[in-house]
């Protein structure tokens, strides 16, 4: 069984930065990945990180601004956000798969979500 805890969500003025973490239980061998989803609007892919770390992918709308990172002996992926924007204002999921994709249906195992708010 897996389990997906996020934090580090919170309120920040656009221009200003976050770090958020996924905390995971079991096994820890999984391409790891965050979505995000604002009000009314469907559930988009920001990154991907392979089990080893040795490849991303990016959202083009987080390209430059966002790094993801995980250390795998600490079971924790990082997404750090620089840069925010009122746009990035979305609650944030960790997610975890086998395959390797940037679509919801890909993904095995998901977290609960934590809350990001960018003021203008």
């Amino acid at each position: 069984q897996v389990q997906l805890v996020e934090s580090g969500g919170g309120l920040v003025q656009a221009g200003g930065s976050l770090r958020l973490s996924c905390a995971v239980s079991g096994r820890t061998f999984y391409n790891m990945a965050w979505f995000r989803q604002a009000p009314g609007k469907e559930r988009e892919f920001v990154v991907v990180i392979s089990s080893t770390g040795s490849m991303t992918n990016y959202a083009d709308s987080v390209k430059g601004r966002f790094t993801i990172s995980r250390n795998n002996a600490k079971n924790t992926v990082y997404l750090q956000m620089n840069s925010l924007k009122p746009e990035d204002t979305a609650v944030y999921y960790c997610a975890a798969a086998f395959k390797w994709g940037i679509y919801p249906y890909v993904y095995d195992y998901w977290g609960q979500g934590t809350q990001v708010t960018v003021s203008s």
